[in-house]
């Protein structure tokens, strides 16, 4: 049965004949795909009833495959020895294969524990070109991507529900490359090959991480510019791919085959404890990338925020040099508005806010506002809280352009903004805490200080100054920072 089809096989596609064409592989893997679907009926049908009266236990339409295949594979061997040297020949060659592996096994069903095409793909000269071609080619496109006209727009910017990672066009085409290579060596029956690619996917992500710190410092002059906030999001997507891929199952396969392979290129050469780790499944193969993405993540971070701070330390001149000591009582005031000083620094944290929120994924910018958060706290407390001397009146206005003013700006993004200002804000309940209050518990922090080296506190009826200063909310600052901030008050009797 197998001997006129393999007399048609060497006529049509051995020789001199057109359909001998070493670019078109797919013309003798399409006709023995052909040759097997048109055969199945009748195998099943009309063969596999012999075989199953005369208790044969073989598979009529699983043999049929198995001779064909042994013409395939003598093909497949020699063309590939043939085009080692031409890469665009061997790629459709390889493709070609991966295609026809892929409908052999689904679609004709061809049993998995036996040998198709993709053996032929592991010999070491031909296994060695594909990885050198498909490291070429990767490169090649990474070059496309990010000289592209819109490499760092979103695909989805105008899709709200679609851009929550607002990943820029290259860092999305790189990642999909890089999937697009996994789909293609995942097939191998071989792990020692399957972790050759995954190193060579390693090396890209480096590779395209390299590149975008060199485009970053360019842009690092103004942190604010859009394709500076763009790397930076492709720096978080890329870094949010790699964590999903480091929990795939296929991943997790390859990890294990490391393990136990030893495989040094792809666990990098880690010490004990890492192996450890990396076996028993608490860190992945991506580990070290990811640490250095993370890295470069944090910089860019660090230099946003600083760009901003610059812009709102400007602004914020005027209100740190405000006269807090001769402020007027708000009892005098009819209503209390926000300082006017303070305008520009508000406004500036305002639109700085407004803009990252626009420009960075939501991950990126959670982290964004609280970092800022933090930064504008440790400014305003050093350099008006610490600065300046306040009277009754400079306190209470302080307190009101914080908490009515600034914390509703971060309100936006949290249910309790004034969490994130842990100075300003027990700042503000030292200094506008009434004169007999103050003095009480200025006397309790003494005493304790001073009793300290005597005796023990919590032998005393009265309490501890820890606990008087959590019944008034504070519980960032020490009692040394409190008394700070009273002899910061203008207003104390006798003075």
């Amino acid at each position: 049965m197998l001997q006129p089809l393999s007399k048609r096989f060497r006529y049509h596609f051995y020789g001199n004949r057109q359909t001998n064409t070493p670019g078109k592989p797919e013309w003798y893997l399409t006709q023995v795909l052909m040759w097997i679907g048109n055969s199945t009926t009748f195998m099943e049908e009309k063969i596999q009833p012999i075989l199953d009266r005369a208790h044969a236990t073989i598979n009529a339409r699983v043999e049929l495959c198995r001779g064909l295949l042994t013409l395939v594979r003598e093909k497949v061997a020699g063309d590939a020895s043939r085009l080692l040297y031409d890469d665009a020949l061997f790629c459709h060659l390889v493709e070609e294969v991966l295609q026809f592996e892929k409908e052999l096994r689904s679609i004709h069903s061809y049993p998995p524990p036996l040998p198709g095409l993709l053996h032929l793909l592991l010999d070491d000269a031909v296994l060695q070109k594909w990885l050198t071609v498909e490291k070429k080619m990767a490169l090649e496109k990474v070059d496309g991507m990010l000289s592209a006209e819109g490499a760092w727009i979103s695909q989805y910017k105008d899709i709200r529900d679609m851009d929550e990672l607002k990943s820029p066009d290259c860092a999305e085409t790189f990642m999909t490359l890089l999937q697009v290579i996994t789909d293609r060596y995942r097939p191998l029956p071989c792990p020692s090959a399957q972790l050759k690619f995954l190193e060579l996917q390693k090396e890209l992500v480096d590779d395209f991480r390299i590149r975008l710190t060199q485009v970053m410092k360019e842009e690092s002059r103004c942190p604010l510019s859009p394709r500076y906030c763009a790397i930076l999001n492709a720096v978080n997507y890329i870094s949010t791919i790699l964590t999903d891929w480091g929990d795939n199952v296929f991943f997790l396969q390859l990890q294990q085959a490391a393990v136990s392979l030893g495989d040094e290129a792809a666990v990098g050469g880690l010490g004990m404890m890492e192996m450890g780790r990396l076996a028993s499944m608490e860190t992945s193969l991506f580990e070290g990338l990811l640490a250095l993405l993370d890295r470069l993540r944090g910089d860019m971070m660090g230099r946003l925020l600083d760009g901003i701070m610059r812009d709102i330390t400007e602004k914020a001149k005027a209100y740190c040099q405000d006269r807090w000591f001769s402020h007027p009582s708000q009892h005098d005031l009819s209503a209390m508005t926000l300082s006017s000083s303070a305008c520009p620094m508000m406004l500036c944290v305002r639109d700085s806010l407004l803009n990252l929120h626009q420009v960075l994924s939501l991950s990126l910018f959670q982290l964004a506002w609280q970092g800022l958060a933090e930064r504008l706290d440790n400014f305003l407390y050093q350099e008006v809280v610490l600065s300046n001397h306040f009277s009754d009146g400079g306190a209470a206005q302080l307190q009101f352009d914080m908490t009515r003013n600034l914390f509703p700006l971060f309100g936006h993004y949290c249910k309790r903004p004034e969490n994130f200002f842990k100075h300003v804000k027990e700042a503000c309940i030292i200094l506008c805490l009434n004169v007999g209050s103050a003095i009480l518990l200025r006397n309790l922090i003494k005493e304790s200080s001073s009793a300290e080296d005597t005796r023990d506190w919590t032998g005393r009826d009265d309490p501890s100054p820890q606990s008087a200063l959590n019944e008034l909310g504070v519980y960032y600052l020490a009692p040394c920072d409190v008394l700070i901030l009273f002899n910061l008050r203008a207003s104390w009797p006798g003075q």
